[in-house]
């Protein structure tokens, strides 16, 4: 791999600014400065620094972010801040976008990555990701929520879901609602649908990797790919 081609990739760097790098001794291979962008490295074996930090190579990111109300799951935004915007310099590269989405006045957990064949998968429906949230609703929840939103309810518009799981605490205006899809709106139109009214949500878990409660608003980690094979993990 170009050694331009690589800064740009692992750090988020242009080209040209990978270049300019290069021309002020900035990026370091096996402890020597390299002269050229067309420089081919292995990035698996050679010892990588750039701008003062080593690198260490990964084909793909997976970050975890704990989304704060009023920012957008998108890549741009004119109107509002982005989840992209949140991320830290020494996590951004190129190409990572946030795979699904949640409201702009949701909070919780957003999977990011620019792994798009991961992306793919995890959203089809085939798959039957969980993504587990946690709902705080305008009335007391009712008992016979349980059976309608097992049986595979139907939203406004005639959209059929499939079936979900609705769990119970002990405050009655709070529950954990548990889908496996990600239709637009589909919690709070699932829940209006039940003649009830969602006033705060939150998700808190997407296939077997919770949010980690560590994590305060606004934050993010990098998922560890050991973590990321708990993705289609039932809980």
């Amino acid at each position: 791999m170009r050694i331009d081609k690589f800064a740009s990739e692992q750090t988020g760097v242009s080209r040209a600014e990978a270049k300019t790098m290069i021309k002020r001794r900035q990026i370091i291979v096996n402890g020597t400065p390299v002269t050229s962008g067309d420089v081919h490295i292995d990035p698996e074996n050679d010892d990588i620094v750039i701008g003062g930090k080593h690198i260490i190579y990964r084909e793909h990111l997976y970050i975890m972010l704990n989304k704060p109300a009023g920012t957008v799951c998108a890549v741009k935004d004119e109107l509002s801040p982005t989840v992209l915007e949140l991320i830290p310099p020494e996590l951004r590269r190129k190409g990572l976008f946030p795979a699904g989405r949640l409201d702009k006045d949701t909070e919780g957990f957003v999977f990011i990555t620019d792994d798009g064949a991961l992306a793919h998968k995890m959203l089809s429906p085939r798959s039957h990701v969980e993504k587990e949230y946690e709902v705080t609703l305008e009335r007391p929840a009712e008992e016979g929520y349980k059976e309608l939103f097992a049986s595979g309810m139907t939203i406004d518009g005639g959209e059929k879901c499939l079936p979900a799981d609705i769990i119970f605490t002990e405050d009655s205006k709070k529950v954990r609602l548990i889908i496996c899809e990600g239709k637009y709106h589909q919690v709070k139109r699932m829940m209006e649908s039940a003649g009830n009214k969602v006033t705060f949500l939150r998700r808190v878990r997407i296939g077997g990797i919770p949010l980690d409660p560590e994590l305060p608003l606004g934050r993010c980690r990098e998922i560890l790919h050991k973590e990321v094979e708990n993705l289609y993990a039932k809980q």
